[in-house]
């Protein structure tokens, strides 16, 4: 097969247009179709809901371009719209219906509108027909066309967005109280569209693809494990883990790839120009005392909650609960000491076992808790994301992400190119600024959702601890409203403490959503 140009540099040039079939935007509420979703604690939802609706014109694929939308029963023009992505691996995610079990059918409980959309990913294809072939130069009838290759999943969100505003008076909702949600690269994906409102970068693409000529800012994102900063997350991962008992163990190639790539994050940090939520400037030098900081008060509050904490992956613990008279700690008397309660052992103690640790925890040693978190999971190969491919990994995900509409696998980062002896091309740099959410939340023009809810696993191996902090802390020097935490003993997961996050999304759902930036 001919290998074929990205369409979505096409379209921007405005050589060609983005095939597939074209058709008028439309929503009619006649058409809505009664069910129920039984929920775990045994109540049932009723909604209304509309499916298989298109939000472009030019639909490429049909098999992913659609929007699904849930109405709960009673809700009115005031409802707010729960946008959830199923994006994962940036690969395709068909349109769903909400899920008992996650955040869609808590939403839908909670009596929001739910919206899920249907998107193109990199392993999404369509084969050519006659009318496609027409008109795309170089393609011929029966050509794979890989459909989904970088940006297209955040433009068909984008565009989804746009027809959630346009049929804002057909839609009993309130459009301008979106609030994203997505996992992993989904997490990315709802970044993303809370990073990049009404960015005229975009606009091109959605014009081409016919979507509603409409704003596509939202009120509030929900970011689970977002893999954001492709460009840097390399260098984030090897700086973070390279001193790991696992890197150490790599064969000499992979260890001095390792040991490269830590070596070029520091001035990379250092140019982000960061700050603690305090004030205080943030650099190489001083950045993972702040990461342990972080890490210090996920154990806490898990601590806190009844959690037991382990003593031997790098905590310190203060001995203020070590008296006599001193409250249980988590629940329970420190070994050793008598008088715990009504289950003692022959010698009038406690029952032999773990020994409790002081209340507070002081300190964190960095180099064996990183070595717990390797322990529970693998460490990705070096580099993690952008594979060297030629002849030394298999490509990872996001090197086919980065390929074109032919199925390509290609390097984005100028480390792996240079070691393949290739450069970056500027289509490639164009498509990895689209999906970096920290190019664009520096800029005061960007319609930046005022409200971010984000969460990473504090033993979350899959990107770097501190790609998900760089982003919090940005949106913290903008001045935005930042939730954020790294979930105690979390692996890469999302939508879970749903009771805190459907508490949060009301208490800011009180506020006005306020006028976006143009």
């Amino acid at each position: 097969m001919k290998v074929l140009r990205s369409l979505y540099l096409a379209a921007l040039t405005g050589t060609l247009a983005l095939g597939g079939s074209a058709q008028a935007l439309v929503f009619d509420p006649a058409t809505g179709v009664k069910g129920t979703l039984q929920l775990p604690d045994g109540r049932s939802v009723s909604y209304t809901g509309y499916e298989k609706i298109f939000y472009v014109e030019q639909v490429e694929d049909p098999a992913y371009q659609y929007l699904n939308i849930y109405v709960p029963e009673g809700a009115g023009p005031k409802a707010p719209i729960f946008l959830r992505t199923y994006v994962g691996g940036y690969m395709a995610s068909a349109a769903a219906a909400p899920q008992a079990t996650d955040a869609s059918g808590r939403a839908l409980a909670e009596g929001f509108v739910v919206a899920i959309p249907g998107t193109r990913g990199r392993n999404s294809v369509i084969k050519a027909d006659e009318n496609y072939a027409q008109a795309h130069p170089g393609v011929s009838v029966g050509d794979e066309i890989y459909t989904g290759r970088a940006p297209a999943a955040i433009l068909d969100l984008k565009a989804a967005v746009r027809y959630l505003r346009h049929f804002a008076s057909k839609i009993p909702a309130d459009a301008n109280h979106i609030i994203t949600d997505g996992t992993s690269a989904g997490g990315a994906m709802s970044a993303l569209l809370g990073a990049t409102g009404n960015r005229p970068e975009y606009e091109p693409y959605l014009k081409a693809m016919g979507a509603a000529a409409e704003k596509d800012d939202v009120f509030a994102s929900v970011c689970f494990c977002p893999i954001t900063d492709l460009e840097h997350a390399d260098m984030a991962y090897e700086w973070l883990y390279s001193g790991t008992s696992s890197r150490q163990s790599l064969d000499e190639q992979h260890r001095a790839y390792s040991q490269e790539l830590a070596a070029l994050y520091p001035q990379y940090l250092n140019s982000l120009k960061l700050k603690t939520p305090d004030g205080k400037v943030l650099n190489a030098d001083n950045y993972l005392d702040f990461l342990k900081a972080q890490l210090i008060r996920a154990a806490q509050l898990a601590k806190d909650a009844g959690a037991e904490i382990p003593q031997d992956i790098g905590f310190s613990f203060s001995s203020s609960a070590r008296g006599g008279f001193a409250a249980p700690v988590d629940g329970k008397a420190p070994t050793g000491e008598p008088g715990a309660g009504p289950d003692k052992s022959k010698d009038g103690l406690p029952p032999r076992g773990s020994p409790q640790l002081g209340e507070y925890i002081t300190a964190l040693d960095l180099a064996p808790y990183l070595d717990y978190v390797v322990s529970t999971q693998p460490l990705k190969t070096v580099p993690a994301f952008d594979s060297l491919i030629a002849g030394v990994n298999e490509p990872s995900g996001e090197n086919g992400e980065f390929g074109d509409a032919s199925g390509s696998n290609v390097n984005f980062t100028a480390f792996s190119a240079g070691k393949n002896d290739s450069e970056v091309s500027a289509e490639v740099k164009t498509n990895l600024s689209l999906l970096n959410p920290l190019h664009f939340v520096d800029d005061k023009k960007t319609a930046v959702a005022p409200h971010w809810y984000i969460r990473h696993g504090a033993r979350d191996r899959d990107t770097a601890f501190t790609v998900p902090l760089n982003l919090y802390l940005k949106l913290k020097e903008r001045g935005e409203d930042v939730n954020f935490l790294l979930a105690w003993n979390r692996p890469h997961s999302g939508d879970y403490s749903l009771n805190e996050l459907f508490s949060w999304l009301k208490e800011i759902l009180k506020q006005p959503a306020g006028k976006a930036k143009k």
